[in-house]
């Protein structure tokens, strides 16, 4: 049975775009690499079988191919209603092991932000808890631009449900179909579409372009430091 594809997204309309709403992981933390790195690390004892460069290049696909099943899962146990216990548990052991000092921001978000906040309302909407995404804003003093703080205990339901971003879009008083989604996963760009805001996807996380394209996001840019030549 032939799975049915979204249709066909239209194209930005940068006139539109009235808000920004950023996803965390991928898009403005430095998660991937971290993650890559770490398989690395625990690939050396093996180094005699697979040189480093093999190994990064083996992390780096094994990172991106855990990316969607990952998803589903959390997309799971928020329809089961167990995403609340399962956040608990992920604020306990992040307050064991400085949540902060886990993933740098991604270079040039800061004066990104910086610029852009000058232009539009910014929120975060993310499926990450609220402890470590809130200490990581913190610790790289991005708290300041963004009037809304949307994470997966803020909603009954998370990304990829349209909850989060209807939620930021009515605390910051601007249209749902005004607002622009930005993230690094299919579920931020289905998510943006369930809304009905627009979506944009950035190649600096988890997210890889054939899947993003085929999930109907609307634009792709390298990295997120590069919004601040598309939107000034």
């Amino acid at each position: 049975m032939n799975r049915k594809l979204p249709a066909p997204a239209p194209p930005l309309d940068l006139s539109r775009v009235k808000a920004l709403f950023f996803d965390v992981d991928g898009t403005l933390s430095d998660s991937d690499d971290q993650l890559i790195q770490r398989l690395v690390n625990l690939l050396k004892p093996l180094h005699f079988l697979i040189p480093e460069s093999k190994a990064r290049s083996l992390s780096r696909r094994l990172v991106m191919r855990l990316e969607s099943p990952g998803n589903a899962l959390l997309g799971l146990a928020d329809r089961l209603q167990i995403d609340n216990l399962i956040a608990k548990v992920l604020d306990q052991r992040a307050r064991r092991r400085a949540p902060h000092a886990s993933y740098p921001v991604i270079p040039g978000v800061p004066q990104m932000l910086q610029t852009l906040s000058l232009r539009y309302p910014l929120a975060v909407v993310s499926a990450r808890n609220a402890l470590t995404t809130h200490a990581f804003l913190e610790h790289n003093a991005l708290e300041p631009y963004f009037a809304v703080v949307v994470t997966s205990q803020t909603c009954p339901h998370t990304k990829p449900f349209l909850d989060p971003l209807l939620y930021a879009a009515h605390a910051l008083s601007v249209p749902i179909q005004e607002c622009l989604m930005i993230g690094d996963t299919v579920v931020d760009v289905r998510a943006a579409r369930a809304a009905g805001a627009q979506s944009l996807s950035v190649l600096c996380g988890f997210g890889t372009e054939k899947e993003l394209r085929a999930a109907g996001t609307q634009a792709i840019l390298p990295s997120t430091a590069d919004l601040t030549k598309l939107l000034t």
